[in-house]
């Protein structure tokens, strides 16, 4: 039997059924991962194993139809016919062979366009990194239905083959920076499907009602110091500039020091990683401008002697946000205009 001869409810039960087992810390597959996806992405291995969490606790049964039914309206409209033999209110027809490409830093971020190209019954490869996640969980789906051994293939790819046998297939998702999808782009066939994720960036805004106690400012700054710090600042909603409404009880000056006792905090459930020689000095660089303007009377900065973290109060409207680990700037506005 081939995927395509599949229900589609078959196709997810099984996928729901592997992620369930990868949900578990102890399962033996996703241990012996643990310290490679570490030391690919540079990111703590209590930053590992929470990405692994969100991923895995997120792909329930429930949860995938739910997902595919608000897509096309039922899970049925990925089958030729409903149990009862009548056509469904609407049809979706597999696009053909899929091909995914991984992005350097977020951790298994191929797994979900993989696993809803496979419940519409397309023959998926993901060009993975060289931890071998993908592959790992590919081999748990081939153990809860035989048929994911042909449909659901990995290979471990570098950027610079990024565009290696794209022109082959029917649909490709690619995530990357800019001039790696424009690589990527130029290799896939015109009449194929191209799927583009490039770089993010993400900010914060506070509105002033939200600080009316200390209570609920240290609330919000406890998440936005777990925005901050996780992954080494490197996701897309990585938290990489914060603003602060004025008018509040709890004003910019006074939340920037309680968001600076939460990175501390933050720090403890999640290490530093491993940074690079140039990320430090960087960082120390960003970090003894903002104490000196400090010390004019201009802003406030809040570090640590190995500037391990930096927040920033007010750094200079012409700075852009460092995108560095760790590292953000607190801006006190007015409105959001």
């Amino acid at each position: 039997m081939k995927l395509t001869d599949r229900p589609v409810r078959s196709i997810v039960r099984a996928i729901a059924g592997a992620a369930e087992r990868w949900g578990d810390g102890d399962f033996p597959p996703r241990v012996r991962l643990l310290d490679a996806v570490a030391a690919r992405t540079g990111y703590s291995l209590p930053a590992v194993e929470f990405a692994l969490d969100r991923i895995f606790f997120s792909l329930d049964e429930r949860a995938i139809e739910a997902t595919i039914a608000q897509e096309l309206g039922s899970v049925d409209a990925l089958d030729r016919f409903v149990t009862r033999g009548a056509l469904p209110r609407a049809r979706a027809l597999p696009l053909g062979r899929i091909c995914i490409v991984s992005s350097r830093t977020t951790i298994g971020v191929a797994l979900l366009p993989a696993i809803f190209a496979l419940c519409a019954k397309c023959d998926v490869l993901v060009k993975d990194r060289d931890d071998g996640l993908v592959a790992a969980f590919f081999a748990t789906l081939g153990e809860e239905l035989d048929e994911f051994a042909e449909a659901a293939l990995a290979k471990t790819w570098d950027g610079e083959r990024a565009a290696e046998d794209l022109g082959t297939y029917d649909g490709v998702v690619a995530f990357g920076s800019d001039a790696t999808l424009a690589k990527i782009r130029s290799a896939v066939s015109a009449a194929a499907r191209f799927v583009p994720y490039g770089s993010k960036a993400s900010g914060g805004y506070i509105g002033r009602d939200a600080l009316a106690t200390d209570a609920s400012a240290r609330t919000i700054a406890r998440g936005a110091a777990r925005d901050l710090v996780l992954y080494e600042s490197e996701g897309c909603l990585s938290l990489h500039a914060l603003f602060v409404e004025r008018g509040g009880a709890v004003t910019a000056e006074a939340f920037t020091g309680l968001l600076a006792a939460e990175i501390e905090r933050a720090a403890v459930e999640f290490p530093l990683g491993t940074r690079s020689a140039e990320a430090d000095a960087r960082l120390a660089q960003r970090r003894d401008l903002a104490a000196f303007r400090a010390a004019s009377g201009i802003g406030a900065v809040y570090s640590d002697a190995n500037a391990s973290y930096l927040a920033v109060l007010d750094p200079p409207a012409s700075e852009p946000p460092a995108f560095l680990p760790r590292a953000l700037g607190v801006h006190a506005v007015d409105a959001p205009a």
